[in-house]
């Protein structure tokens, strides 16, 4: 190749025309992916098509580098994605926001006045009043098991009218409690350090280069304006990464697919009807959940996921009826394929049907995950002790 450029390319998708020797009058230096005599032909490999999914990098990996049995390529995710072709969303909040995450999972150094997730973000509830949550050296949130965790959103808060939050804050985490690490710098420069907030309002998202499978979190706050005051809530997902919401909440689930054993009225009108396709997480209105019309076991709320999918878990929350709570406090889970033969969720290896705690109030979400997922068409709750009346809002969480 005599490597000087042509003064007309005939190279196409990209490729470099240089001046070839002896009988060739050109060659054409393709891009990654083309091949053939003018780059006319898609290269065919691990990488090419791109298997990846969410414009994540793939990266042929040769045997001595490779880590898995079936692939010559890895996936190399974009931030909020995981999984072998990055096709699943890792950057969900996990609970400080909604109450998933109870008050008995975070603890603190010192506080102040109490704790509190990240303030609503709902337009109409942005104008009121939040109180000083924590001022700190630390805080830190045991999630109960080990999670992909991928990031994290802070926020400040007002305290006496003037405004308090963390400017710079380290992240350490821990897969015992006992032992924690913080999260280094890419650049080698020791721990990393993270940029806060510039006011007291605002959410600063800070997503983290790797990410971390571990059960507890603790934001370290480095430097504080006023006061060392936050409202957090954490992102990441399931290690499993099978735990997105299957359509109760977003509708996907049309109603029809929606039934229970029994409707309750309230005074008996039906214009007062608490009916089971009302049973969507975070339903809004005056009648906004499903309540059975008697108080007993045999009750139960039944979703037809319209084929059979993989179920992790499922989350639940109660409401109000007319002022009064109403929630399911523990339940068991059914499942089948037809609708007509049930099984009972049971733990890996336990002879008895599992009872899952449920909610304590009316509004927060309790999330319980399966030990051991099943797949299954027929989903139902089946509850066991509750608050008032049985009333359920509910999502289930699988792939």
């Amino acid at each position: 190749i005599a490597g000087d450029f042509c003064d007309s390319s005939q190279c196409l998708n990209g490729g470099t025309c240089l001046l070839g020797q002896d009988n060739t009058p050109f060659y054409c230096l393709c891009p990654e992916g083309f091949t053939g005599l003018i780059c006319n032909e898609t290269e065919k490999g691990p990488c090419f098509p791109n298997p990846c999914r969410n414009d994540a990098e793939c990266q042929v990996v040769d045997d001595s580098h490779r880590g898995d049995v079936f692939t010559q390529y890895v996936c190399k995710c974009p931030h909020g994605y995981t999984g072998v072709h990055c096709e699943t969303t890792c950057a969900m909040p996990l609970g400080m926001e909604t109450g998933a995450i109870s008050d008995s999972q975070i603890s603190a150094s010192s506080v102040h006045l109490g704790f509190m997730g990240l303030q609503r973000w709902a337009p109409e509830l942005a104008t009121r009043e939040i109180r000083v949550l924590c001022s700190l050296p630390g805080v830190q949130v045991n999630l109960m098991r080990k999670m992909r965790v991928m990031g994290v959103v802070t926020q400040g808060a007002s305290r006496a009218g003037s405004a308090e939050y963390l400017k710079t804050f380290k992240v350490a985490y821990s897969v015992s409690g006992r032992k924690f690490q913080f999260i280094q710098s890419t650049e080698g420069m020791g721990d990393k350090m993270f940029v806060g907030n510039m006011d007291n309002s605002g959410l600063k998202v800070n997503l983290f280069d790797f990410p971390l499978e571990v059960q507890y979190v603790r934001l370290v706050p480095i430097v504080c304006h006023r006061g060392c005051t936050l409202r957090f809530e954490l992102l990441g997902c399931e290690l499993n990464g099978c735990a997105e919401p299957l359509g109760m909440k977003d509708g996907t689930i049309p109603d029809k697919q929606i039934t229970a054993s029994s409707i309750y009225r309230t005074w008996g009108l039906n214009a007062f009807s608490w009916y089971p396709f009302y049973a969507r997480l975070d339903k809004q209105g005056k009648f906004n959940a499903w309540t059975a019309q008697t108080n007993d076991a045999s009750e139960w709320l039944q979703v037809d996921l319209g084929s059979q999918r993989r179920v992790t878990g499922v989350i639940t929350q109660g409401a109000r009826d007319f002022g009064h709570i109403q929630y399911v406090a523990a339940y068991k889970v059914a499942y089948s394929n037809d609708s007509t033969n049930w099984a009972e969720y049971r733990d890996q290896g336990a002879v008895d049907t599992r009872i899952f705690p449920g909610n304590l109030d009316n509004n927060s979400h309790k999330k319980n995950m399966f030990e051991v997922p099943f797949v299954a068409r027929f989903v139902r709750i089946l509850p066991v002790a509750w608050h008032n009346r049985i009333t359920l809002r509910v999502e289930l969480l699988g792939c």
